[in-house]
């Protein structure tokens, strides 16, 4: 006899318990109706229906890639942010619902001030330069990241939700493959030191890009290196975004200050009440002196 739906959701999640998963239900739910092209919920509306030989070999093999402690979205291809559904694959990193802090700061701010004009550094699959173009439909955002694969699964992303003409893909490092200067820079970069990286979950320390986690000893190598360049890219009025580990917070502000001392710094704090994005705001009165460092075509 073949299983029905709730007896594979039973195996898959006896399975995945073994395992020392966070949530088994959870993980063979996802797991079930990606097999099948279905939803959650019509798992639930259908229980007794059988499974094919087929469907249920497909399940099975994602489970088992599920108990190596393979992450779900590479699994699946699939992960939702900021209200959108993008593609991911182990090319880059998994987009945290912490970022959606960045970017709903980096929306606020741009309509704010009329900012437009935006760098996304670091974009790996794009989550962020997607959600600011598709939220600021009068912003042209520059996308840049070192790595070829990563730029590929962002392009894929900007056609699936149709912008590509305001999303600029440029491969390279931090801002130097920029065009021109910009008024607002959103950076999610690396920041992991050395330490915590031993100490990541097989989810992450096994199977996300190593370059897309790794900030150096500290974790503030790529965050020191951007702020050394961007007063020659930034324009004025312009601002600063920069998404930070919780215990970043005093060592980036005053990177910060050190680099744009005139400028106004602020910490924003997630919903967990920790510290997450650091805010630089350089403003129109800055001194003539800092503004000639400006990049120039």
């Amino acid at each position: 006899m073949r299983p029905t739906l709730r007896e594979a959701l039973q195996w898959g999640e006896r399975a995945l318990a073994q395992s020392a998963l966070d949530s088994p239900r959870l993980d063979a739910e996802v797991l079930l109706a990606h097999a099948l092209g279905t939803t959650r919920a019509q798992l639930h509306a259908h229980p007794q229906r059988e499974l094919s030989s087929a469907e249920l070999a497909s399940y099975r093999q994602l489970v088992e890639r599920r108990a190596q402690r393979e992450p779900v979205a590479y699994i699946v291809g699939h992960k939702e942010f900021y209200g959108l559904d993008l593609f991911v694959d182990n090319r880059v990193l998994i987009p945290r619902p912490e970022t959606e802090l960045l970017v709903e700061r980096s929306i606020g701010i741009a309509r704010a001030q009329g900012l437009f004009l935006i760098a996304d550094v670091g974009t790996g699959s794009g989550a962020i330069a997607v959600s600011l173009a598709l939220h600021l439909p009068q912003a042209l955002v520059y996308a840049t990241d070192a790595s070829p694969g990563a730029l590929e699964v962002a392009a894929c992303n900007c056609r699936c939700h149709g912008v590509e003409g305001r999303v600029r893909l440029l491969q390279g490092h931090l801002l130097e493959p920029l065009l021109e200067p910009i008024d607002l820079i959103v950076a999610n970069l690396p920041y992991v030191s050395q330490a915590e990286l031993a100490q990541l979950p097989p989810e992450i320390g096994r199977y996300e890009p190593r370059e897309a986690l790794s900030g150096g000893p500290d974790g503030l190598d790529h965050i020191r290196r951007l702020l050394a360049q961007a007063g020659r890219y930034l324009r004025l009025p312009g601002v600063i975004l920069l998404e930070i580990g919780a215990t970043q917070g005093k060592a980036v502000t005053a990177l910060a200050r050190c680099h744009f001392p005139a400028a106004k710094v602020e910490i924003a704090k997630d919903y967990a009440g920790l510290d997450r994005v650091v805010m630089v705001s350089k403003g129109a009165e800055d001194s003539a002196a800092e503004a000639t460092k400006r990049f120039t075509i």
